[in-house]
């Protein structure tokens, strides 16, 4: 490995621990622009790492996002494109069928862990799996806390988790669920085991049911909010995962493995709106527009990657997979698809990644949470079935209900808000010949069958 600067050069492979927030937006940090949330832990952690400005969730909600994180492919190959039925809001005010939806993830499917494993880490999942019954069917060595559950019964003991005994009354699930992270990694430092570890750590927080502690909600309740921002209980709970992120990175230092462990911070999808606005970015969870799908990155590796960089460029959650692997100098299988890429080479020497455009497929409806924060195109749904891409400055939308397209200039309109799909033809007809090539070589099925049960223009009802 060929390594430029001071950084040095480590012969073992790195430790990696993946730090995975559930539903945190892409300004629900303070490194990002909140005026309101306090994360001196996260903030401190972008500024000694690598930032994103541009990455992104591979779908804009829970499940299907996990899904392609883990296998390192877009929904279509795997069939998960959402949490539960595909025919989400009132059947009346659907149009087309949607495409069945899958709820977990098939065995065939090799797993950014089982990869790992087979190479020699160990390998432990700590909170939310959502992809299964139980992740050490798909290379985890151990689970606490994974199931198919996509939310917590409850953030305090007793928890009424069949994966996680309960704590004493009233612990806190994310004060938790750090404890057991802090134990597995004083407890499986490669001097110990001679095998680096993978410590996956999609941690439950900040998803529903919102419920913080009450000295953090008081804290805010006696904060005033802005641009949107003014939820006291998010608040807390996002303040929360601060502070037990800074108790990891307090662990790593504390058992000497800062300089050679990888630590990934992303989210599954973005904010939910309601909650908390991304402002000035459109929408939220569960919409392809930028708030749904645009999130917070953080990479870091201290003696590998140069600190207090900042990349423009976008990526995606797939693109951890083929990372990681690079990371720690393993090849995929001869006829595994990865339809990321490894961004090593992208953050050490500003290479420009290999592919044209990233990708979105929605091919089913996704009902509204909160008409009037949601944002979308109409009251009733967050998204309906479509396909939507980003290359460069451009994003393209496409609706299969009505053929429409959007078109927008995100440098000069990150809000989504001036479609130019008719004043620049030329651009819309080059980008959507790109996504539909692209949906078909993703196998990507679009839904085409009338419902018979629809009532156009229900919504005026």
């Amino acid at each position: 490995m060929c390594i430029g600067g001071n950084l040095k050069s480590f012969e073992a492979p790195p430790n990696i621990l993946f730090i995975l927030i559930d539903d945190l937006g892409w300004k629900d940090v303070g490194y990002m622009g909140s005026c309101l949330y306090e994360t001196p832990h996260i903030d401190q952690l972008a500024a000694k790492g690598v930032v994103f400005t541009n990455a992104y969730a591979p779908a804009a909600n829970c499940a299907p996002s996990r899904a392609c994180i883990m296998s390192g492919q877009y929904p279509s190959r795997h069939g998960i494109y959402t949490v539960g039925s595909s025919e989400r809001g009132r059947t009346v005010d659907r149009k087309l069928i949607p495409i069945p939806n899958t709820t977990t993830l098939a065995d065939s499917v090799i797993t950014m862990a089982e990869a790992l494993k087979k190479a020699g880490y160990q390998t432990a999942h700590i909170g939310k799996w959502h992809l299964g019954d139980d992740p050490c069917t798909q290379g985890f060595d151990s689970n606490i806390a994974g199931s198919h559950e996509g939310h917590p019964k409850s953030y305090f003991s007793p928890y009424k988790n069949h994966h996680l005994e309960d704590g004493p009354k009233g612990e806190y699930l994310t004060d938790r669920l750090t404890t057991e992270a802090i134990d597995f990694i004083q407890q499986n430092s490669p001097d110990k085991t001679g095998q680096p570890f993978f410590l996956y750590m999609p941690y439950f927080t900040v998803h529903t049911p919102l419920q913080g502690k009450e000295a953090l909600i008081e804290k805010y309740r006696n904060k005033e909010g802005c641009e949107g921002q003014n939820h006291a209980v998010y608040a807390a709970m996002v303040e929360s995962a601060d502070q037990n992120i800074g108790r990891l990175m307090e662990a790593l230092d504390s058992q000497g493995l800062t300089d050679n462990t990888l630590v990934i911070f992303f989210s599954d999808n973005g904010g939910i709106a309601k909650f908390s606005s991304q402002y000035p970015l459109r929408a939220g969870k569960g919409s392809y527009y930028e708030g749904g799908i645009r999130e917070p990155l953080i990479i870091s590796w201290p003696t590998q990657l140069a600190s207090g960089k900042t990349i423009d460029a976008p990526v995606s959650g797939i693109d951890f997979y083929p990372t990681l692997l690079d990371a720690a100098g393993i090849s995929p299988d001869e006829d595994q698809i990865l339809d990321g890429e490894s961004l090593l080479a992208l953050i050490r020497d500003g290479k420009s990644l290999k592919r044209n455009a990233l990708f979105w497929h929605f091919p089913i409806y996704l009902q509204a949470y909160d008409p009037d924060k949601d944002q979308a195109r109409d009251p009733l749904f967050r998204t309906r079935p479509g396909s939507a891409m980003r290359k460069g400055k451009w994003k393209l939308h496409e609706y299969f209900e009505d053929g429409a397209l959007e078109l927008y200039n995100l440098e000069e309109d990150p809000g989504e808000s001036n479609n130019l799909a008719e004043q620049m033809p030329k651009k819309t007809r080059e980008l959507h010949q790109l996504m539909i090539d692209w949906r078909k070589g993703a196998k990507a099925p679009v839904p085409t069958q009338l419902n018979p049960m629809f009532v156009p223009d229900s919504n005026k009802r």
